[in-house]
């Protein structure tokens, strides 16, 4: 039995229940997550850079199955705790990086509707951190002129504030509107005007369509369109900095739905405007911005259709001759998941197993030597060693944790070698095929 500290009820059932479905849990991660060391750790910095003011620009690259949605979960997780307001969305084939049918702004609405803070890890926290923002600027404006929060000179001193916020921000492209917004929204929040907070928070989501509309409910005559997300996501970024968090971190998975794309020009512009975010990000016109994107290895490479059949980004993100599997060079922009080793596989198999006898009160009955034979089996069936993945073995995993609850009276040995599970047995990788993939030492 490791020493590790039990999960509540709550976020076990949560955590099983994803796993078991093929998803990455939003919740819990902290207690099941091993391996990725490196990769952490190289994102971490990431994070610093980006809270002095920096910005990066990564890609996550891995097969199906293979961690990256988990990973960036993780990371996630870990800018949050920091301080970081995070977005995220997966694309599709209603959302992607540029359209012609609003694919592109719908992009920018999903990933303002799952705006999270440390307070808000769900998403929707865009009210929240505006009504937080202009709180503080008050209680900043009483400290430093000792004012009551009746006294009628504070609106003034509040004022001064607000204003010093948008002026800064209206200095950035499309930063005028954004700051007239800013304001407008400030003062719908001290007259008590609903209606028009949820306009301003209806500007501010890319949910209006129509400038006249637009134009008439709140005097902007500019809308957020297909073609200038992206320099909102950044006035949000350096927006954020100025309501006291450390940042802003976007992650975009499913790249893949790029490279699925049908007609060849449809998605030359989706890498256009993929090289022009990570050109923003490297030349230093965006701050306080991170961005990370999950691609499979065939998405990125392929030269008829991948992200590398654009030559801008292929000759930025192509790896040098140095880079192989067992030592990657984790500061370039491309970061590729090695699988998970077989001893890794393990740990976190003895993680489920515990959390499983938590949640459901039993004490555990499947031993280390057990969890060995499981983890043998798996990485021992044919093509193992380039295609199974941790989501095969963690589903393959917790059935079997499920039978062995509802079935108490099953021998776990006898059901680990039956002919059910074990059908690989027979063709199974010799040791001398190689040995040190499926064995291990504890």
């Amino acid at each position: 039995m490791t020493d590790q500290k039990r999960a509540p009820k709550r976020i076990a059932q949560a955590v099983l229940n994803s796993l078991k479905g093929g998803v990455v849990p939003r919740i819990g991660l902290p207690y099941i997550t091993v391996g990725r060391k490196n990769e952490i750790e190289a994102l971490l910095h990431d994070i610093d850079i980006i809270s002095d003011g920096g910005a990066s620009f990564r890609f996550i690259v891995g097969r199906y199955g293979s961690g990256k949605s988990f990973l960036l979960q993780t990371i996630r997780n870990y800018a949050m705790e920091r301080g970081f307001i995070v977005a995220d969305a997966d694309l599709s084939p209603e959302r992607r990086l540029q359209g012609t049918k609003g694919q592109g702004i719908a992009t920018y609405r999903e990933l303002i509707s799952n705006l999270s803070t440390k307070t808000r890890p769900e998403g929707g926290a865009l009210t929240l951190v505006l009504d937080r923002w202009i709180s503080a600027v008050q209680s900043e404006a009483i400290r430093e002129t000792g004012l009551s929060p009746d006294d009628p000179l504070l609106a003034s001193a509040t004022d001064k504030k607000i204003l010093a916020v948008t002026s800064s921000v209206s200095e950035l492209v499309h930063g005028f509107e954004f700051a007239r917004l800013l304001s407008a929204y400030y003062r719908a929040y001290v007259e008590g005007d609903d209606d028009k907070k949820a306009n301003v928070v209806r500007w501010f989501r890319g949910e209006y369509t129509l400038k006249s509309e637009a134009k008439a409910e709140l005097g902007v005559n500019m809308i957020i369109t297909d073609d200038d997300w992206y320099d909102y996501l950044k006035l949000f970024a350096s927006f954020f900095r100025m309501a006291g968090y450390a940042g802003m971190f976007i992650m975009i998975d499913e790249l893949v739905n790029i490279y699925k794309i049908p007609n060849s020009v449809t998605r030359q512009y989706n890498y256009e405007k993929l090289l022009s975010m990570y050109n923003d990000t490297l030349q230093g016109k965006a701050k306080y911005l991170g961005i990370l994107m999950g691609s499979t290895p065939q998405a990125l490479e392929d030269k008829r259709r991948g992200v590398y059949s654009y030559e801008a980004l292929r000759s930025r993100l192509a790896e040098g001759r140095f880079s192989k599997p067992g030592s990657r060079d984790l500061l370039a922009p491309v970061i590729r998941l090695e699988p998970l080793t077989a001893e890794e596989m393990l740990v976190l198999c003895e993680k489920l197993s515990e959390m499983h006898a938590d949640l459901y009160g039993y004490e555990r009955k499947i031993s280390t030597d057990d969890l060995v034979t499981f983890i043998r089996i798996e990485y021992s069936r044919i093509g193992a060693d380039i295609n199974i993945t941790p989501r095969e073995v963690i589903r393959d995993f917790i059935e079997l944790l499920d039978i062995l609850y509802q079935h108490p009276e099953t021998d776990v040995a006898s059901l680990l070698n039956s002919d059910e599970f074990s059908y690989a047995g027979s063709e199974a990788v010799s040791d001398d095929a190689d040995p040190g993939y499926v064995e291990f030492t504890l």
